[in-house]
Order: structure tokens, then C-alpha cells, then sequence
């Protein structure tokens, strides 16, 4: 090859290279204004942008990635599958990210399974990631799997003990298999975590139905450990005189303690679920011979009778702290 001809095959590489730099320059700029206008709420525009960032160069995963995201902020999540499906083909770092919005589509538009196996996906990526397993026992407790949904439950209490609405999870799907010792308990943690709001009302409304003796409709059989659980609990609350109490939360904090040790003294014999055994009875029973029960039954009663409560905890701080900081130092085994 003559000197000219490598010379013109020399510029014309150079031009394509620039050529290429310029587009993903270009491209690069168009995503980071599309991210730029999702955070300001600006869902439209940040469509266009990824758009057109898409028209250079449909294959670029965070456009596409970033397009799907927007578009499930904007309400349209169900228009945010195709370019998510095309994320998940390769293994790249929105691959993770991509399975849990795809989850999260379907999951919002009811398809369960859908969402469970996009779940399943993302955790054999990211099987450390808590949210995968918190958003997968949703799915499953939706679908009515509510074995299913325990297990993850527990996975998602072990990667992220603090995860409130993963203790609320648990107690749910519990309480709907007639488990209403593990249910109580994870009631409890979940009003430990968070005692106030419109989900407390709904888990103190839990926690007084089980203590009444009710239960959910039940899903399968319930085996002999619980059954011996659920006696233990209708027992402990049978034995506690209404009438010896001058506020809800002092008659609480009789029948919680009552049911602590009763539950805890039982598991103690008992050889199944060792996750309900040690993270959840073994922490209760040493709770309740302790002298912190009434502060703690205040947070649990504070959504149903909270100017009482708050006064007692505000007239009580150093009660309050000194149960904060045997909580904090509390050790608890999965």
C-alpha cells in the first residue's frame, strides 16, 4: 500500500473515532440532563432527553436504564419494561437495579409472579441486597404464599434488623398462617421501630386481636410448636385481671410481660424455627424481667391512646432512655 493510501485510511479512522467520541460525548450529556430533570420532577422532559439520547445510540444501558426509571416516576411504569428487558440481557451495573423496577412495574400493576421471578433474578445478582428480599415476600404475600413470603421475611430481618416494614412483614404473614407467637412478637419489634403512624394503628389493631384470641383465615395446617405457642399466649392473657390497672398501658404491659415469659419458657423446650427461637422469643423473655415493660408497653399502646402515653413518657424520659439503651445493648442471634 502506497504512502497515500495509509495516509487517507489514517484520516479516515481519525474522523470516525472522533466522530464516535463526539456522539457518546453527546449522549453522555443528554442522560445526565435527563437524570438532572427526573430529580427536579420533570418526568416529561427527562423522557425527551433520554429520547433522544436513545435515537444515537438505542443500545446504551443507563439511557435505557434512565428512560424506564423516569417513566415509572411519570405514572407509565408498564411503558418501562421494554427497555428494562434490554438492560437484563448483559451483566452490567444497572442489571440489579433493572430487576428490582421491573418488580416493582409489576408488582404495582398485580402481576405477583412476574414480580417474583424478576426478583429471584436479582437476587442471584445481588444476593446481599435486603430490598430484593423484602420486595419478593411482598410479591409472595400478595400471591397468598405466605410461607414463602416468611422466609423472605426472615432474610431481609437478618440483612437489615432496623427495616421496620420488614418486621411488619413478617408479622403479617405469620398471624396469616395461625402463628400467632411469632406474629405478636414482630408486632412488637415493628411498634418498637416505629410506635406511631397509620401502620402502628394497624399493627396495635393486630397485636389486641391476637391477644383476644383471634386469628386470620387460615392457610394449610398450623403444627404442634405453634399450636402450643398460641395456648401459651391465649393463657399468659386469660390470667391478667382487667380490672387491676389504671390505663390501657399498664393492663398491657401485664399481659405482654405474662406472654413473654410464657413464650419464652416454652421455645426454650421447643427444637423448631430457631429464627423465631433466638431473634424474637429469646429478646422478649429477657425483656420482660427486666423493670423497662412499662415504658415499652407505652410505645406499643402510643397509636391508640397517645396524649396519655406521650405525657407518661415525656414525665418519664429517664425511663424511655434507660429502655433505648437496654434495647441497643441487647444481644439477639438469628
Amino acid at each position: 500500500m502506497d504512502l497515500g493510501k495509509k495516509l487517507k485510511l489514517i484520516i479516515l479512522f481519525l474522523l470516525l473515532s472522533i466522530a464516535t467520541y463526539a456522539q457518546n460525548a453527546d449522549v453522555s450529556a443528554l442522560i445526565k440532563e435527563g437524570i438532572e430533570l427526573n430529580n427536579a420532577h420533570n418526568y416529561t422532559a427527562a423522557i425527551e432527553k433520554y429520547k433522544q439520547a436513545l435515537t444515537a445510540d438505542p443500545e446504551n444501558i443507563q439511557a435505557n436504564y434512565q428512560m424506564a426509571f423516569s417513566l415509572v416516576s411519570s405514572g407509565k411504569g408498564t411503558d418501562g419494561i421494554t427497555y428494562l428487558n434490554k438492560v437484563v440481557k448483559t451483566s452490567n451495573n444497572f442489571t440489579g437495579p433493572a430487576y428490582e423496577l421491573l418488580g416493582s412495574i409489576y408488582d404495582a400493576t398485580k402481576q405477583p409472579q412476574q414480580a417474583i421471578d424478576a426478583y429471584k433474578a436479582g437476587i442471584k445478582i445481588k444476593p446481599d441486597y435486603q430490598p430484593f428480599y423484602f420486595n419478593i415476600g411482598l410479591a409472595y404475600f400478595r400471591a397468598g404464599k405466605y410461607a414463602d413470603a416468611e422466609l423472605a421475611a426472615i432474610e431481609a430481618i437478618k440483612l437489615d434488623p432496623k427495616h421496620a416494614n420488614s418486621q411488619r412483614l413478617y408479622g403479617l404473614v405469620t398471624f396469616h398462617q395461625n402463628k400467632r407467637a411469632p406474629a405478636l412478637l414482630a408486632l412488637c419489634n415493628f411498634l418498637l421501630l416505629e410506635p406511631d403512624g397509620p401502620r402502628s394503628a394497624e399493627a396495635y389493631a393486630n397485636m389486641q386481636s391476637i391477644l383476644k384470641g383471634g386469628a386470620l383465615k387460615i392457610e394449610g395446617k398450623t403444627d404442634v410448636e405453634n399450636i402450643a405457642l398460641n395456648k401459651a399466649i391465649a393463657t399468659a392473657a386469660a390470667t391478667t385481671d382487667n380490672r387491676k390497672y389504671a390505663s390501657p398501658a399498664d393492663l398491657l404491659a401485664a399481659q405482654l410481660k405474662a406472654i413473654f415469659i410464657a413464650i419464652g419458657e416454652l421455645s426454650e423446650k421447643q427444637t423448631g424455627n430457631d429464627f423465631f427461637r433466638n431473634y424474637y422469643a429469646g429478646f422478649f423473655y429477657k425483656l420482660a424481667q427486666t423493670e423497662h415493660m412499662p415504658a415499652f408497653a407505652r410505645l406499643m399502646d402510643l397509636s391508640a391512646n397517645k396524649a396519655a402515653d406521650i405525657q407518661w413518657l415525656q414525665q418519664n424520659e429517664d425511663k424511655r432512655k434507660a429502655l433505648e439503651a437496654w434495647v441497643a445493648a441487647a444481644e439477639r442471634k438469628f
